[in-house]
């Protein structure tokens, strides 16, 4: 009998095996994220498959093996007479089916192909350097409707002592309980597996807090999201309520301008300086729906009037002004328990309050400050001003309380830039007194985002960063009603977060957190991700069996057939279907 070394066949598996490896270092030193080999099996590079979950941790790279897809031909066409006498090159569109599977013969064969290069027991495959995980797309072909095939070398110091094989088995969505595999039966997969004495378990469970509320008028937009996530140790049984000794932490995405939220009226303002600072920016102005009925024009020349008589000492005219403002106050009040809004606007801020709400035009604007810089100039108005106050209006006022009155030309955009600067410290003051009154944080901590120095552009930048952190605290403090020291804590996270990061309202922000704060929100739902894993072994030689309930496919390579609805009602209560992948590893070791 041949020996494996010189027969045919192992000398064919050894050359295969090879090329194999030299292909996938090539790929690994190129930094090549898309390779072909062998025109069939496409082998990408990426950072971090989330598709895989758990089943990997950190963000190590790794090796993602499909099938190939076929490419595009071009065909070239001619247009008819009527339309052009061009000939036009023009491509076969074809829907991206998404990733396709491998066999499982395939995905098998490329797992061994590696394994043998690691094996120092095998000098004829030639040992590569350190490959990140290689992870393959099946196709569900064998009786264990294996999904994924994954291998990850194991080192004892710098050598390599063995792998990791990894099988991915999934199934379609039930609300049958009784299908799920039991905590005894995963532990007997265990240790049929590794004959382990002893084991661990470890309990997952993920809730979406905004779907714990069952009023209507209480749900936030799906752009928003507030996902609790716990684990815990010692899990029971299949879908158990995570215990308070639990582990919890809170992942918050908040998109602003939800009609529900605490900072609506924020957001409309907001806005108005959005959009007025991209026409500087640009050349090209999108001018929002006026809110108020009368002109800009006409409104500042009421806030002009309404100042000079109260400066000639006619009766109600300041009381009438005061009234307003606490009756806007109180109604913020009334709507939420999260306050942004002032009741000590001065001049200039008012000014603003009107010109945002009523300004359709560049021209409207020039003409508003036209006759406040009139009126200021010939003395018929002497507003008060906050003694911080950074705008050119403002200290063209302050210089009028001296009669020093530096020459103001309204002409360019000159004026727009103006009314910018009213917007910016009045929405600066606004965020300071919410977040600095409830002791959020401080002055000092806040000079990053208060800076003036800086252009025009990137104050809007910065005093947008800090709306959609009031967004998310609003979340926070109205919705979950979180403690003070939470909110600190959290507050204090999101700022150093958005001095180094750009405005981003898909990024999720997390916050460590008793479960007993939230236990209210999660402990009579249904997860809608739940995950318990057995596992034996330490460090590098750690070894696990895992079994995870998610109401979406944790597998996007495969389709199955619904044959129930994903939320089943039984007995008038709502019941979440399952899809059910289950995790196993093996360990070989070469010694």
């Amino acid at each position: 009998m041949c020996s494996f070394e010189t027969s045919g066949m192992g000398s064919k598996i050894v050359s295969d095996a090879n090329a194999f490896v030299k292909f996938l270092k090539l790929c690994q030193d190129e930094n090549k994220e898309n390779c072909t080999y062998m025109d069939d099996i496409s082998v990408l590079l990426v950072e971090k498959e989330e598709l895989l979950h758990d089943i990997i941790t950190g963000n190590q790279p790794i090796f993602v093996c499909e099938k190939a897809q076929p490419k595009c031909e071009p065909e070239a066409a001619e247009t008819t007479a009527d339309s052009s006498v061009v000939e036009e090159t023009l491509f076969k569109m074809v829907q991206d089916p998404g990733p396709q599977p491998l066999s499982v013969m395939k995905a098998r064969q490329l797992l061994s192909w590696y394994t043998m290069a690691h094996n120092p027991n095998m000098p004829q495959v030639e040992a590569p350097r350190t490959l990140p995980p290689l992870w393959v797309r099946c196709d569900k072909s064998d009786p264990c409707a294996t999904a994924w095939l994954g291998v990850e070398t194991v080192y004892s110091g710098n050598k390599t002592c063995g792998v990791k094989l990894y099988t991915v088995s999934c199934k379609g969505p039930t609300a049958d309980e009784t299908s799920f595999a039991t905590l005894d039966e995963l532990k007997r997969e265990h240790e049929k597996r590794h004959h382990a004495s002893t084991v661990a378990t470890k309990g997952y469970a993920q809730y979406n807090l905004f779907c714990s509320l069952k009023e209507e008028s209480m749900m936030f937009e799906s752009q928003s999201s507030v996902i609790a996530s716990l684990t815990w140790n010692n899990v029971e049984k299949v879908l158990e309520c995570p215990p308070l000794s639990s582990k919890a932490s809170l992942n918050i995405k908040v998109a602003v301008g939800d009609i529900r939220s605490p900072l609506y009226q924020t957001h409309r303002e907001m806005e108005f300086l959005l959009a007025l600072a991209e026409g500087l920016r640009t050349g090209e102005t999108e001018w929002l729906e006026p809110m108020e009925t009368q002109s800009a024009v006409d409104l500042t020349r009421s806030l002009v009037e309404e100042l000079e008589n109260v400066s000639q000492g006619v009766a109600g005219h300041a009381a009438k002004a005061s009234g307003k403002q606490k009756v806007k106050t109180d109604a913020t009040a009334a709507f939420s328990s999260m306050v942004i809004e002032r009741g000590d606007l001065d001049f200039t801020e008012q000014l603003w309050e009107k010109m945002r709400k009523s300004v359709t035009s560049y021209q409207d604007i020039t003409e508003c400050l036209k006759i406040v810089v009139k009126a200021v100039k010939l003395g018929k108005i002497k507003p008060w001003i906050h003694k911080d106050s950074n705008s050119t209006l403002s200290k063209m006022i302050v210089q009028s309380y001296q009669q020093q009155i530096d020459a103001m030309p309204l002409t360019g955009l000159t004026p727009a830039n103006m009314l910018l600067e009213l917007g910016l410290d009045k929405i600066r003051k606004d965020f300071i007194n919410y977040l600095v009154g409830k002791e959020l944080t401080t002055l000092n901590y806040l000079s990053y985002y208060l800076d003036t120095e800086v252009d025009l552009q990137e104050q809007v930048i910065r005093v947008r960063k800090l709306h959609h952190l009031l967004e998310i605290l609003g979340t926070c403090s109205t919705f979950l009603s979180l403690p003070h020291d939470r909110l600190f804590l959290f507050t204090q996270s999101c700022l150093q977060y958005y001095k180094t990061s750009n405005y981003d309202e898909d990024h999720v922000f997390q916050l460590q957190i008793k479960p007993a704060l939230i236990s209210y929100f999660y402990e009579k739902e249904q997860p809608f991700s739940w995950a318990m894993e057995v596992s034996s072994g330490q460090g590098s030689k750690e070894v696990k069996t895992a079994l995870y309930l998610s109401d979406k496919s944790l597998v996007d390579h495969i389709s199955f057939d619904l044959d129930v609805p994903l939320d089943v009602s039984v007995n008038g209560e709502s019941e979440m279907s399952y899809y059910r992948t289950l995790v196993s590893c093996s360990l070989i070791s070469f010694t």
